[in-house]
């Protein structure tokens, strides 16, 4: 039986420049589509709009066959960004912050939270305008992933998040590695299980409440890095569910994110825009 999983939260289109040319993406529904792509049965819940963006997101998750039946749909703007390539490495150059989730959040009713408890894992972000909703997920009983990205030093996320999910991801680039251990304990202190910093092309650093493990990257000759970090998170979960050894899951986030980084968008799917 396949793995079962859902990404609650985000979904936009990466829009680049100066090629005109948006990718659908998000970390959520990145998560969703990864691990659909890795074999597992994956679903997706968040927030649409009602424009181009969000008609080529839903079309492409159709196309995927990820599940997005308990999403909700709003007149508005779809969440979108704008990114720029320098050197393969992309740069954001602004975002409208989610657009139309910010006037209708995801609130969980029980018939949504019937749907997730039979998902074997959740996987959320600081992005996912879902943060009040956690405690609905933490009494469903459902394990849950969630990525701070760069925002792991705001203080919040350690005393609010780090009590209320398993996992924790933390983009932490060139940060020293005392100062990454500093973040594990302080959210293994808070009930967090298990804390996955990566760090770019130093790779990850991860602590499963006992012991450090370390895994170094899969180097290649980068197209675009966009989605390396969730692919990374999405690999190294799915993995772990099935094996339960952070070691071999290591590994395959590692493999999973260096194939990820010869692929425009966070996967592809790209198609031109109109300027606004």
């Amino acid at each position: 039986m396949k793995t079962k999983v859902i990404g609650i939260g985000d979904n936009v289109c990466d829009k680049y420049y100066p090629a005109k040319i948006m990718y659908p993406g998000g970390q959520a529904m990145n998560f969703s589509v990864y691990a659909k792509m890795l074999g597992a049965d994956a679903a997706y819940m968040g927030v649409f709009g009602r424009d181009e963006v969000a008609d080529h997101v839903i079309r492409t998750l159709d196309e995927l066959g990820v599940d997005h039946s308990r999403c909700r749909q709003y007149d508005g703007e779809n969440g979108y960004a704008k990114v720029r390539l320098v050197d393969g490495d992309r740069e954001f150059i602004m975002s409208n912050k989610g657009g139309i989730v910010n006037e209708h959040p995801l609130e969980l009713t029980k018939e949504d939270l019937d749907y997730i408890r039979t998902f074997k894992l959740i996987h959320t972000s600081c992005n996912g305008h879902l943060d009040g909703e956690l405690h609905k997920l933490r009494e469903a009983g459902v394990p849950i992933s969630y990525d701070m990205s760069g925002r792991w030093n705001q203080e919040y996320y350690i005393e609010t998040i780090g009590p209320q999910v398993d996992i924790a991801f933390a983009s932490c680039g060139d940060t020293p590695e005392e100062e990454i251990k500093k973040l594990c304990e302080a959210l293994k202190a808070r009930g967090c299980r298990m804390t996955v910093a990566t760090r770019g092309g130093k790779g990850s650093l991860i602590y499963d409440g006992e012991q450090y493990y370390t895994q170094k990257p899969k180097l290649v000759d980068a197209v675009d890095t966009l989605g390396a970090g969730d692919s990374f998170a999405t690999a190294f979960l799915l993995a772990m569910l099935e094996k339960k050894d952070i070691h071999a899951a290591m590994e395959a986030g590692a493999e999973f994110a260096a194939k990820t980084c010869l692929v425009n968008g966070a996967f592809g799917h790209g198609i031109a825009f109109q300027e606004e």
